[in-house]
Order: C-alpha cells, then structure tokens, then sequence
C-alpha cells in the first residue's frame, strides 16, 4: 500500500494529511471552505485515494493560503506516497463530462514541475472562491508533486460544472498515471534511468 502522511504548519494554516494511494475513496475532509471540500471529496472518491485531510487556516482573511497550503500538502502526500515511483505508468489522460462543461486532463509524473491551465470561467467566482484560486490549488499541487500538469476546459457555462469536471478529471488521469504496469515491475518509466 503506498500510504503517506504530511504536515504544515504556519501561522497561517496548520494541516495535517494521511493519504493512501491504493485506496477505495474513502475521506474525511475538512477545511473550512465547503466548496473546496466537495471539490477534494471528488479526487478522493474518483481517484480512488484515501484522503484524511484537515485543515485550519485564517478565513478571518481570505481563503488563498487555506487552498494554497493544502495544495502544498497534497502534493507534498502524494509525491511521498509514490516513492521511487517504480513500475508506475507515470503519464495518463482523462476527460470527464459534467451537463454543459468537458474537461480535460493530461498529466506526467515526471519529478519536472509545470502547469498548464485553461479553463473559462463564467464568472470570477465559484461556491464563494475567487476561481483564480482553483486554478493556483492545481499549481501549487503539481509542483510540491513534481508533476508535469495540464488541464484544458473545451467548453461550459456553470462555474460549478466546470470545476466538479475538472476535479473529476484530475482524479481519474492520477488514478490511471499511479497504476504499476505489471511488465515494468521494479523498474523506473524513464529512459534517463531515474525520474
């Protein structure tokens, strides 16, 4: 089982993470932000991880470093849990339908941090959060992940489609990059040898 645990700590936020990447999406999410909870709970659930994440930060302000720090977080697990990231399939692509939005996503477990992100948003927010921030989480996630990250939205006109697809996409292209590939038993999926 690739399990992991991470932490931070700052005065702004303090988190705690348990994540286990060959889970049945079981979670138990807190952090505040109902929205962003709901959008967690769908890469829990559709990336088949267990995720227990809790988080306190100072909504008093905003909720950026809320998002931001549990970005870093999630990343920091997931990139624990997978270790040497031995026979892993490492690349892999979704796209998920949610009513009126498609959204696409295509990711490489590379150890090279890079975002790409398209999506238009109907509107400058969704379930009360700035939908610059749900853009930052994916930033802030691929590169404590050390992913090579990119998310494309073709098309929608509800902001909370849009984002729900999102997720959803990001969850199922994890779930299939994590997979072992029983031919690259013990190996690395890299030519250089070493990612």
């Amino acid at each position: 089982m690739r399990k992991s645990s991470a932490q931070r700590k700052t005065n702004e936020t303090n988190i705690s993470l348990s994540i286990n990447l060959d889970g049945t999406g079981k979670h138990n999410i807190s952090t505040g932000i109902g929205f962003f909870d709901h959008m967690l709970t769908q890469i829990a659930v559709h990336g088949l991880i267990d995720i227990d994440l809790q988080a306190e930060g100072d909504l008093c302000i905003d909720a950026h470093h809320t998002i931001e720090d549990c970005g870093i977080v999630l990343g920091e697990g997931i990139g624990l849990a997978l270790g040497q990231k031995l026979g892993i399939r490492r690349m892999a692509e979704a796209s998920i339908p949610m009513d009126d939005a498609l959204a696409n996503v295509v990711l490489d477990l590379s150890g090279r941090s890079y975002s790409v992100i398209q999506i238009p948003w109907g509107s400058p927010s969704v379930g009360g959060i700035p939908t610059s921030l749900m853009e930052h989480f994916f930033e802030t996630m691929a590169m404590a992940a050390k992913i090579n990250l990119h998310i494309r939205v073709f098309y929608g006109k509800d902001n909370h489609h849009i984002a729900e697809a999102t997720f959803k996409a990001f969850a199922r292209a994890l779930d299939a990059a994590v997979q072992v590939d029983e031919r690259r038993m013990g190996s690395v999926p890299s030519s250089k040898g070493k990612i």
